[in-house]
């Protein structure tokens, strides 16, 4: 029996509002996860994830998610596109993850039984939610990562030590490679890399073959019922006119960290990822305060008032205060109203093995990682 369903246009706005809020800032946009979940419904298609318990045995796992930066299209990316004679537009659409699913099957000669979206976010968890209704097989109740995150590396089957390959890359020009083998996960993020920047917009990764008692060891279990409510608790604070951030708490067991304006916001599009640095000065009962936030798509590591803070593989949101509701770092704006909140991350990467990959140290910091309880208690 299914443990979750989108039946209407409102369980897909608070699904992909509670999606949003657990991107940490990437996850792509929440305009393509409603558009691609309106026509999926349109299209009859039966938009239902089941628990993993559910499962045979003997079925066969994939993953299946986008590769690519979250910064704007610029001049320059259109030009090219044009000089490659591209001007017909996407060819697949929200097919490419599907098509990349196709095609790994095809290789290794076998059915996909199910699908795991590898992380959170407004429209990288409904398209393989979509992709899962359109090839007629479940998607899982959970996902690889708990949040949305830049890498491969950030993901629970390299830190399980789970092959990822061979692997097959969709662009949605129509493009399909597979890729037989890699010496290991940061070669594959190379490569996968690479092949969004060629596809411009990016492309659609299938991978991570795993028979399902293998996939239910590593899975982060629950996360899809868990966005979706989220998302509820957050429209339905709105509707009685209580703080909804104090409702996504309540869901999350997250904390309150900042509440302030955007003062400024610095970014680059560089190798396949944004980065940059958001600047948020406080307000209310943390005016005079200031929070640096610095995001390698999502966001990773924060300073308050310049000593270093909340750092991944703790989550931090960073929400608009009149609705409670997440951004994207490509949207967030200077003038903004902001509220930072806070999360645990997964315990398997507060291990040693699980900071050396996805802590400060990785993303280049001289930081020591602080679990984001212990940083609550003492400033309570």
């Amino acid at each position: 029996m299914p443990s979750g369903k989108l039946e209407t246009l409102q369980d897909c706005e608070d699904f992909v509002q509670g999606c949003l809020f657990m991107g940490t800032g990437g996850g792509g946009p929440v305009e393509l996860g409603m558009k691609l979940l309106t026509q999926a419904l349109a299209d009859g298609l039966n938009l239902t994830w089941i628990d993993a318990a559910d499962l045979p045995d003997d079925a066969l796992s994939v993953t299946v998610y986008d590769m690519g930066s979250i910064a704007p299209e610029s001049d320059d990316t259109a030009e090219e596109i044009r000089k490659h004679q591209l001007e017909v537009g996407d060819k697949l659409g929200d097919q490419t993850m599907a098509h990349a699913v196709a095609e790994l099957g095809d290789y290794v000669g076998r059915d996909i039984d199910c699908i795991v979206p590898v992380e959170l976010g407004a429209s990288n968890t409904p398209l393989p939610l979509i992709a899962a209704a359109r090839l007629g097989i479940p998607a899982v109740d959970g996902d690889y990562s708990g949040r949305a995150v830049p890498e491969e590396l950030q993901g629970t089957p390299y830190l399980f030590n789970k092959p990822s390959w061979p692997f097959s890359s969709v662009d949605s020009w129509g493009s399909a490679v597979i890729v037989k083998t890699v010496p290991n996960g940061h070669m594959l993020e190379r490569i996968g890399k690479q092949l969004s920047v060629a596809g411009f917009y990016g492309c659609s990764i299938a991978s991570t073959l795993l028979p399902v008692p293998e996939m239910r060891d590593i899975l982060v279990h629950g996360t899809l019922t868990k966005c979706f409510a989220i998302g509820k608790a957050l429209r339905e604070a709105r509707e009685i006119g209580t703080d909804p951030i104090d409702a996504a708490l309540a869901v999350t067991d997250g904390w309150r960290l900042f509440e302030g304006v955007v003062a400024k916001k610095d970014w680059e599009d560089r190798d396949g990822y944004m980065f940059g640095t958001i600047t948020i000065e406080g307000q209310g009962s943390f005016t005079g305060h200031t929070l640096e936030v610095w995001l390698k798509n999502e966001n990773h590591v924060t300073w308050l008032d310049g000593k270093p803070w909340v750092c991944s593989p703790d989550l931090v949101t960073l929400a608009y205060k009149a609705t409670g509701a997440g951004t994207t770092n490509t949207l967030i704006a200077e003038g903004d109203e902001i509220v930072a909140v806070g999360m645990k991350g997964l315990e398997a990467f507060r291990t040693e093995a699980g900071l050396a990959c996805s802590g400060p140290r990785y993303f280049g910091f001289d930081i020591d990682y602080v679990p984001i309880e212990d940083l609550m208690q003492h400033i309570d």
